[in-house]
């Protein structure tokens, strides 16, 4: 997955290499994702003015993709607004000091990137570094969903925190059925009434809220990942993926955090035979990954917000160049993007599994891919079962 394209500018580009040939696009489906990723309760203007639907440039004929790497388009409706600023021809100077960037906003990528690229202009550095990115790798993992989706997987997530307001943990997979219908994506109703207000709040005082997601992979076949080698560890590529999320500052797998509070005895899950079930497990605090591998449990992982950078009444800053103290930069912007992440997150997840499940699994075509599946699970049956 390789994604090009700023903020404002014309538009977001995402090349997908490496789908098998056969597997269905449904085009709805994608715009579908980038829907759910635009809303929740808490976002700001932007999202009004953008409605994110994909264009299909390369790779898939008749809904089906051909092999070949696919080429997705998503336009920013925005970028009306700002043509000379985001122009990639040269400008007059006015142009370019039109809305600049000038004072960098604490918890943002602006005076990092600043210092890494050598330039007194941060708007070079917010164009890229804004979580608008996102849009393109949900539209690419929508690709990687359906592949999932057609060997049995599906990826959901749900809000767990915003703010000091938590919901129940470890929700089960059918509570998650009505998690749309929530304006901050939390299966629990109270908790949910409760982020609103804390919301609210959060906006009225001009301040920014993070909190804290989960991602469930139901599902999910054994055997994904490796130990063998450090980076081929799942719970290791998971962790980068989600991290790689803008707001992202902490993730976990399981209990997470909480498995150092526990002795061994009340932690590990442990392995259990009857002839109804075969081999299972009582519990799942390992997260559905073991030694870096899926063991065929529920994959849960969950990652921590922090609160937007941008904020109405601004932290204290200075002037790049002339060092003067000043507040920092004020852009349009978001109260709490926790249910939109937890919408990215679900893509991150969906993307490393699927990877994973075609380096396992292997085939140019959905049917070669499908029939090496159905070997694999008649195998893993056999292995389940008692052997006298």
């Amino acid at each position: 997955m390789l994604t090009a394209g700023e903020s404002h500018g014309p538009a977001l580009t995402v090349v997908v290499d490496g789908l098998p040939a056969g597997l269905e696009v449904d085009r709805a489906l994608i715009d579908a994702d980038l829907r759910r990723r635009q809303g929740g309760y808490g976002r700001g203007g932007r999202m009004k003015i953008e409605s994110d639907a994909i264009e299909i440039t390369g790779g898939v004929r008749h809904g089906r993709t051909l092999g070949s790497p696919v080429a997705l388009v998503i336009r920013n409706r925005d970028h009306e607004n700002w043509a000379d600023v985001m122009s990639p021809d040269p400008q007059p100077a006015e142009a370019k000091a039109r809305r600049a960037l000038k004072f960098p906003r604490p918890g943002h990528a602006d005076l990092a990137g600043a210092l890494k690229y050598g330039t007194y202009d941060l708007r070079e550095v917010l164009e890229r570094a804004s979580a608008r990115e996102t849009t393109a790798r949900v539209a690419a993992a929508a690709l990687a969903r359906a592949l999932l989706r057609a060997c049995g997987t599906e990826v959901r997530s749900h809000v767990l925190r915003i703010g000091p307001v938590a919901a129940p943990e470890n929700a089960p997979w059918e509570r998650l059925d009505g998690v749309e219908e929530s304006p901050v994506r939390c299966a629990d109703a109270e908790a949910a009434a409760a982020m609103v207000a804390e919301i609210d709040r959060a906006k009225k005082q001009g301040d920014s809220l993070g909190g804290v997601f989960e991602v469930v992979a139901s599902g999910v076949p054994p055997g994904l990942g490796s130990f063998a080698q450090w980076d081929r560890r799942l719970d290791g590529r998971l962790g980068q993926a989600l991290m790689s999320i803008p707001s992202v500052k902490a993730c976990a797998v399981g209990a997470g955090f909480d498995a150092g509070t526990l002795r061994g005895s009340e932690f590990h899950d442990e392995i259990l035979f009857d002839d109804a079930e075969g081999l299972h497990r009582g519990s799942n605090r390992a997260g559905g990954l073991e030694g870096g591998v899926t063991n065929g449990q529920e994959l849960r992982v969950r990652a921590v917000c922090k609160p937007i950078p941008t904020l109405i009444m601004p932290l204290r800053s200075v002037d790049l160049r002339s060092k003067e103290e000043r507040a920092a930069s004020v852009e349009r912007s978001d109260t709490c993007v926790v249910p939109a992440a937890g919408v990215v997150g679900e893509a991150m997840v969906a993307w490393v599994l699927a990877e994973a499940l075609l380096e396992k699994f292997g085939g140019d075509s959905m049917p070669e891919l499908l029939d090496h599946l159905a070997a694999s699970r008649a195998r893993w049956k056999e292995m389940m079962e008692k052997h006298d």
